[in-house]
């Protein structure tokens, strides 16, 4: 996307290598990054800062991920928290959601679907600070819900129109059925998981992507958009 200025993005991480690795990245997208090393360095931090976006890995010294989570969900306005797990545990994700985190990403994990997560928590609870997100041949605006594609507006439903901006900001990312109805549909849908194959066809109708070069299909893993 292009260099943001004014989004704050605090990390903790009690690994100092994967804080430098992400602090240089973000920074290098145009976000004003500061880190901590523990629970209690991000509690203290995050008064003065004030992110918009909060990092946070689940297991740190003083106090967990947890603990802060639910402690900047009281004390702070409309902050976006995900939380960095070393494993995809189901308690752990329930738990993280139930104390108000909003996403979560598993360890080990590629910088760009950590960028991908921030983009979008942004676009979801701060698009006053995103002007359009420009990935390949796809242009997305949260703004007026609208998604064009070399050019072109794709006429969506409002199911589609989230299902392919999920797609999109995570363009590269293998995406499995179950993580695409918990982002989509929420992760308390009750329906049948095929309603992502209906769903997925409709795109590539729409998208006139007949041989599923821009969708594809990986066979008992998920689903990955690609830009052409």
């Amino acid at each position: 996307m292009n260099p943001i200025h004014g989004v704050r993005v605090m990390l903790a991480d009690d690994e100092p290598h994967i804080l430098q690795f992400l602090e240089l990245g973000l920074i290098n997208e145009g976000y004003e990054v500061k880190t901590a090393e523990n629970g209690s360095a991000a509690l203290d931090l995050a008064r003065g800062f004030r992110p918009h976006v909060a990092v946070l890995d689940v297991m740190m010294p003083e106090m967990s991920g947890f603990e802060v989570c639910q402690s900047l969900k009281e004390t702070e306005d409309n902050i976006a928290v995900i939380m960095l797990t070393a494993k995809d545990d189901v308690d752990d994700r329930v738990k993280g959601l139930k104390l108000g985190a909003d996403d979560y990403v598993v360890k080990p994990f590629s910088f760009n679907e950590l960028l991908a997560r921030i983009e979008a928590r942004l676009r979801n609870q701060f698009p006053d600070l995103l002007g359009e997100v420009v990935h390949g041949p796809f242009q997305v605006d949260d703004r007026r819900k609208e998604i064009r594609y070399q050019g072109q507006v794709l006429e969506l439903s409002p199911t589609e129109y989230e299902l392919l901006k999920f797609l999109v900001l995570n363009h590269g990312i293998v995406l499995s059925k179950s993580r695409i109805l918990d982002r989509v549909w929420g992760y308390d849908f009750g329906g049948e998981d095929n309603i992502v194959e209906v769903y997925i066809r409709s795109l590539r109708e729409k998208l006139k992507d007949k041989e599923h070069r821009v969708i594809r299909t990986l066979r008992g893993v998920g689903y990955r958009l690609d830009l052409l």
